[in-house]
């Protein structure tokens, strides 16, 4: 097995060998699990050789916290190298918690929840705006949103799209949906029916419309029987003043677009 030969130092910012036994995992990485497509490419190209790209990492007393290259030290360990290439990195607690979640979400096969998360973390824990994450990342400010609203999904929804190899942007047509109960309902017919974006787009529109269909005929219905109720007022008072010997009587003229009715009271005349 081929390995670069590099010089044993401790200056910082440089390539150095250190022991793996010295390198510890850091909590901030997103990912630990690794498909075993992506875990045999890479022991076969280090078994072949070596590793090419250091690893980063920085000084916790006698150890190393490793900020970025989880895959490979993951691999080296399994190819049983001793040492592995690192750069020593002299950064602050918070400093190297970002780089570890930057360097987590540019360089891993993160899924889009996984990244959002991620990306969530570092707003919402280490005080970024959307912009700052943005730029870090190298992305769009629209991007990171796009990406944050995925999260409005509960964990069950991302469980069942993740399962069933469903694509971000079934989840984020998800979205139009308000309701978890409406966004289940979908769900389960697109996976039922193995529908694609397009279809399941469509899907959710005609659900939508349907939805609004109904909401507009409650209102309907309601102003309708509003004015049942003001037709009925009209009636009983007739009624009333009829059985209080008023000559009064009225009529009920349906036009198309309303209803017209004409009053008569006499006017008492006094002697």
């Amino acid at each position: 097995m081929a390995l670069l030969n590099f010089t044993k130092e401790k200056t910082v910012n440089k390539v150095v060998e250190i022991d793996i036994s010295r390198i510890v995992h850091n909590q901030n990485q997103s990912k630990k699990d690794f498909k075993d497509t992506e875990i045999s490419a890479l022991t076969e190209s280090i078994m072949q050789n070596g590793i090419l790209k250091p690893l980063y990492v920085r000084r916790c007393g006698e150890y190393f916290e490793l900020i970025s290259g989880e895959k490979r030290l993951k691999v080296a360990e399994m190819c049983g190298l001793k040492v592995v290439p690192c750069i020593v990195h002299d950064i602050s607690d918070r400093d190297s918690a970002i780089l570890a979640l930057v360097e987590n979400i540019k360089n891993q096969n993160l899924s889009f929840f996984d990244e959002a998360s991620a990306i969530e973390r570092l707003i919402t824990y280490y005080g970024m705006t959307q912009e700052d994450a943005a730029s870090k990342l190298g992305k769009a400010q629209s991007t990171i949103a796009n990406k944050l609203r995925l999260l409005r999904l509960t964990p069950e929804e991302r469980e069942l799209i993740i399962k069933f190899g469903l694509t971000e942007r079934h989840a984020r047509a998800l979205l139009k949906l308000a309701s978890p109960a409406d966004r289940m309902e979908i769900l389960e017919k697109v996976i039922k029916n193995n529908l694609n974006v397009e279809r399941t787009e469509n899907l959710i529109e005609d659900f939508i419309g349907i939805q609004r269909e109904k909401a507009n005929y409650k209102k309907r219905s309601k102003v309708f029987q509003n004015v049942k109720i003001f037709v009925n007022t009209i009636s009983k008072a007739i009624e009333t003043m009829q059985s209080a010997g008023i000559p009064a009587d009225a009529k009920k003229i349906q036009n198309e677009d309303y209803i017209e009715y004409r009053v008569r009271i006499p006017i008492q005349k006094t002697k």
